[in-house]
C-alpha cells in the first residue's frame, strides 16, 4: 500500500465486509493479484485491486485470484487512489475492469482527498456512473450496501474514511467497535444488576422496619 492510511482504509473496507458476509459464500480480499489470462506465467494480464469481492464462491484462503480456476471474476472492485496510481486507476485499470474482467461494479476513493470518490456500474455498452443518492452515498447493488463517508478515529488517525453501511444507515462495525459495544453492554448489564440488588436490599430493610414497628405495638404479623 502507498501509505499507512491506505492500508488502514483497505482494512476498514475489507474486514467489516468479510464479517458481514460470514454466513454467505463470498470472498473478500485486499491488495491481492487477480489473474485473468492463462498468460499469467509470462507475468502479464493481471491486476492487484486494493479491495475486491467475489460473491457465490467458496470461502477459504487463496494466494491469488485466478479467474479461469475460480470460474468467475470479482463482482465489486475498489481502488484507493494515490498520486502515483490515480491516472492508471481512472483509465487503464478502469478499462481492464470494464472490458476484460467485466467487473459489475467499480469504485475509486482517494484517502487523502475524499471528494475524489466515484462509482460505476457495468451496462451493455460499458461502465455508467453510479449517481449518489440524496444522502451522498454510492449504492452497491451487488452487495445491497452503501459506501459512505465517516469522519472519526480509526487506530491512530482521525480523518474522513470510506465505510460500508446498510441501506438503513447502520455502519458495518469494525472488530474494535464490536468489542467496545460488547463491553458497554456488559457494563450496562452489571449496572442494572447492581441497581436491582440495591432495590431489593432497600425493600428488605423497609420490610424489617415495618415488622419491628408492628411488634412494638404488640402485633405479631406472622400469626
Amino acid at each position: 500500500m502507498e501509505t499507512a492510511r491506505h492500508k488502514l482504509q483497505m482494512d476498514l473496507l475489507v474486514n467489516p465486509l468479510s464479517s458481514w458476509l460470514a454466513n454467505r459464500e463470498a470472498y473478500v480480499a485486499g491488495n491481492m493479484f487477480v489473474y485473468f489470462s492463462p498468460n499469467q506465467v509470462k507475468n502479464h494480464d493481471f491486476r492487484g485491486p486494493d479491495v475486491f469481492v467475489a460473491l457465490d464462491v467458496p470461502r477459504g484462503e487463496r494466494k491469488s485470484w485466478v479467474i479461469w480456476e475460480e470460474g468467475k471474476g470479482p463482482d465489486v472492485v475498489i481502488e484507493l487512489l494515490s498520486t502515483s496510481t490515480a491516472i492508471s486507476d481512472k483509465h487503464q485499470k478502469k478499462e481492464i475492469y470494464q472490458k476484460r474482467l467485466r467487473v459489475p461494479e467499480y469504485f475509486w476513493f482517494d484517502p487523502f482527498n475524499p471528494n475524489d470518490f466515484a462509482g460505476f456500474s457495468i451496462k451493455d455498452r460499458g461502465y455508467e456512473p453510479i449517481i449518489p443518492d440524496a444522502q451522498g452515498r454510492l449504492i452497491s447493488q451487488q452487495l445491497g450496501l452503501a459506501l459512505v463517508y465517516w469522519y472519526g478515529l480509526y487506530f491512530d488517525t482521525t480523518t474522513t474514511w470510506l465505510r460500508w453501511a446498510t441501506l438503513d444507515g447502520s455502519l458495518l462495525p469494525t472488530d474494535i467497535e464490536i468489542a467496545k459495544q460488547a463491553q458497554q453492554q456488559a457494563e450496562q448489564a452489571q449496572q442494572r444488576a447492581e441497581q436491582t440488588e440495591s432495590l431489593l436490599e432497600q425493600e428488605r430493610q423497609l420490610t424489617q422496619k415495618l415488622l419491628a414497628q408492628l411488634r412494638a405495638q404488640g402485633i405479631n404479623p406472622i400469626e
